[in-house]
C-alpha cells in the first residue's frame, strides 16, 4: 500500500465508456443505494440489502435534515462557499458547485416521491439553520425525522418499481476484478457473518453504497452495519482510497451508555440550545465566535476536552423548555434514558458520525476500477474535504445517485439476464443448506473499536497511532478468518496509517503533536494495488 499526496484540484478517475450487458448490482439499501436504483429505472437492477429493506441504514437515523439553497435570498453559490469553508482547504470547488446546483432538482425528486418536508404557516418549505451555514437552508421532517421520512418514501417507491429486484438478508463481503474491470460480487446470507465461500454473481456494473465506518469506533452514532467494509472491498480490488484519516465526530451524541449512541441533532443548537459543563459554564463562547454553532470539529474537540478535564459536557435545552417539543426523536431517547430535557441538561460526548474519506470517485461517481461506482458515505467525492458541512450528506447521496444513474444509462446497454431469475433460488438454497462454522469475534472487535476511539479518535498523536497500528496488526491474525472481519480490520488500518502519515492538524484530523495546519493543502491517496485479494 503506497501513500501519495495530490493537490485539491485532483479530479480522480474518469467515468468509463464501455460496459458489457450483465447485471447492475447495488450493494447497500440506504438512501444512496435506493435512490440510485430508482434513477436507473427502467434498467434492471439488483439491490443487496443486509437486513429487511430499510433496516440497518444510517440514512434512516439522520436527524439534521438535508441542505439545499432554495430559500429567499439564498444561492447555490453561497451554499458552495459555506461547504468549501467548512472543508478546511480540501473541498473540490467544482464538486461543491455541482452539488449545490443540483440540489433543487433532487429536492424536487424527493417531493415527487412524497417526502413530507416541514412547511411554515404560509405553506412554504420551512428552512432551519445549522452550524457553519450562512443562512437557513436545512429541510426537516417533523423536526428531527428527516432520514426516516425520506427513507419511508423512497422504500415505498422502490417497492412500486418493477425493474428493481431487492435481495434482503444478504451481504456482500468481497468483490472480484480482473484487468482493472469489475467482474463479480460474492454474496453471503447475513447470518453467515462472512464465513464460507459465498455465492459468486457476475456483474460488470457495481455501485457500492455501503455507508460509513462509524462502528469501527466504540462510541458512534452509526448502526452496526456501518463498519467500513465497502472501502476494504474496493481496496482489495486495487481501487484508490482517498483521505481515510478524516472521520467526523458529532459533538452531541447522548452519553447514556447505549451503543450506538442516540444523536442529539445539531438543529437543537441552531434553535437555541446551549453547551454547558458541570459548572453551568457555556464553554464554547471563549473558543469560537459562533459559540455552539462553530464547525463540528471545533465543537467536538471542545466537548471532548471538557470531559477529559473532568468538567463534563451537556446540551442544555432548559432555557427554552418548549424547544424539545419540535424534536420528538430526541425527546423519546431522553425519556428512554430517564432524562427530562425540559428540566435537565442532556449528557453528551463526541461520537464517530461521518467519514469524509473513502473510495476516490470522479464527478459522476466512478472509481478508479472500471465498472465500480461509489455513492454516499463510502465515496470520497471531493465535497466534504476535511470536515463535512452539516446536512450535506443526504444531499450528496441523492446528487451522486442521480449522476451515477445518468452516466450508466448513457454508457451501457443492460438487458435482463437469466441470472436475476435464478438468483432467488440460489440464495434460498444457500440460506437453508450451508452450514457455517461461526466464531464469536466479539472480544477482538471490541478491542479494535476501543483502540480506534482512544488513539484514532477526536485527538491523535504519533505514539497512540503507532501503538494502535501495532495492536491492529496483531488482531489481524484472528480477524482475517472471515471476510467480514477481514474488511473491518483493513479499513481500520487504512484510517490509522493515513492519520499517522498526515503530520498536521486539519479539520476533523487533530494531531496534538502537530497542532498547526500546513500551508499546503494536500490529499492522501492510497495506492492499494498490493492489497488485491
Amino acid at each position: 500500500m503506497a501513500s501519495q499526496s495530490a493537490n485539491t484540484q485532483n479530479k480522480g478517475p474518469t467515468s468509463q465508456q464501455h460496459r458489457s450487458s450483465q447485471e447492475i448490482v447495488i450493494i447497500g439499501a440506504g438512501l444512496a443505494g435506493l435512490f440510485t436504483a430508482l434513477c436507473l429505472a427502467p434498467l434492471p437492477t439488483i439491490v443487496i440489502a443486509a437486513k429487511a429493506l430499510g433496516g440497518g441504514a444510517s440514512s434512516l437515523w439522520a436527524q439534521g435534515g438535508i441542505a439545499a439553497a432554495i430559500g429567499e435570498g439564498d444561492t447555490p453559490k453561497a451554499h458552495a462557499v459555506d461547504t468549501i469553508n467548512a472543508g478546511a482547504g480540501l473541498v473540490n470547488p467544482d464538486i461543491a458547485n455541482i452539488v449545490a446546483q443540483d440540489a433543487l432538482g433532487r429536492i424536487t425528486d424527493l417531493l415527487q416521491y412524497g417526502v413530507p418536508f416541514d412547511k411554515n404557516i404560509q405553506g412554504k418549505l420551512d428552512l432551519a439553520h445549522e452550524a457553519a451555514h450562512s443562512t437557513r437552508r436545512i429541510l426537516h421532517v417533523e423536526g428531527d425525522k428527516a432520514g426516516a421520512a425520506i427513507m419511508a418514501a423512497i422504500i415505498d417507491k422502490v417497492k412500486q418499481t418493477p425493474s428493481i429486484h431487492v435481495l434482503e438478508q444478504v451481504e456482500v463481503h468481497k468483490l472480484e476484478a480482473k484487468d482493472n474491470q469489475i467482474t463479480a460480487v460474492y454474496l453471503w446470507p447475513s447470518k453467515s457473518k462472512g464465513f464460507g465461500q459465498g455465492h459468486r454473481l457476475e456483474a460488470s456494473t457495481i455501485v457500492l453504497a455501503t455507508g460509513g465506518v462509524g462502528h469501527l469506533y466504540s462510541k458512534t452514532t452509526n448502526p452496526e452495519m456501518a463498519r467500513g467494509e465497502g472501502i476494504a472491498m474496493a481496496a482489495r480490488c486495487g481501487a484508490v482510497i482517498k483521505d481515510p484519516e478524516f472521520v467526523q465526530f458529532h459533538p452531541t451524541a447522548m452519553d447514556v451508555g447505549l451503543d450506538p449512541a442516540p444523536l442529539a441533532t445539531e438543529a437543537l443548537r441552531g434553535d437555541g440550545a446551549t453547551l454547558i459543563n458541570y459548572n453551568n459554564e457555556r464553554f464554547m463562547i471563549p473558543i469560537h465566535k459562533d459559540a455552539e454553532l462553530a464547525p463540528r470539529d471545533i465543537v467536538a474537540r471542545a466537548v471532548y476536552n471538557q470531559i477529559k478535564a473532568g468538567k463534563g459536557a451537556f446540551l442544555d435545552c432548559t432555557q427554552s423548555p418548549n424547544l424539545i417539543d419540535h424534536f420528538p426523536t430526541v425527546q423519546e431517547n431522553c425519556q428512554k434514558a430517564g432524562i427530562n430535557p425540559k428540566t435537565q441538561p442532556i449528557p453528551i460526548a463526541p461520537a464517530a458520525h461521518f467519514h469524509m474519506g473513502g473510495i476516490l470517485t470522479d464527478e459522476n461517481g466512478a472509481s478508479s476500477i472500471e465498472g465500480l461506482w461509489a455513492c454516499g458515505e463510502v465515496a470520497s467525492t471531493g465535497l466534504h474535504g476535511a470536515n463535512r458541512l452539516a446536512s450535506n450528506s443526504l444531499l450528496e447521496a441523492i446528487v451522486f445517485g442521480k449522476r451515477i444513474a445518468q452516466t450508466i444509462q448513457q454508457q451501457t446497454n443492460h438487458k435482463p439476464s437469466t441470472q436475476e431469475f435464478e438468483l432467488n433460488a440460489d440464495i434460498e438454497e444457500m440460506q437453508q443448506n450451508h452450514k457455517y462454522k461461526l466464531i464469536d469475534f466479539k472480544p477482538e472487535i471490541e478491542t479494535l473499536r476501543h483502540l480506534m476511539f482512544t488513539h484514532v479518535g477526536v485527538e491523535r498523536n504519533a505514539k497512540g497511532l503507532t501503538q494502535a497500528l501495532s495492536k491492529i496488526q496483531k488482531l489481524e491474525t484472528v480477524l482475517n478468518q472471515s471476510e467480514r472481519t477481514k474488511n473491518m480490520i483493513l479499513t481500520a488500518k487504512l484510517i490509522t496509517q493515513a492519520a499517522l502519515d498526515r503530520q498536521e492538524s486539519r479539520g476533523s484530523h487533530h494531531r496534538t503533536d502537530f497542532p498547526q495546519t500546513s500551508p499546503k493543502a494536500e490529499h492522501t491517496l492510497l495506492d492499494t494495488q498490493d492489497l488485491k485479494a
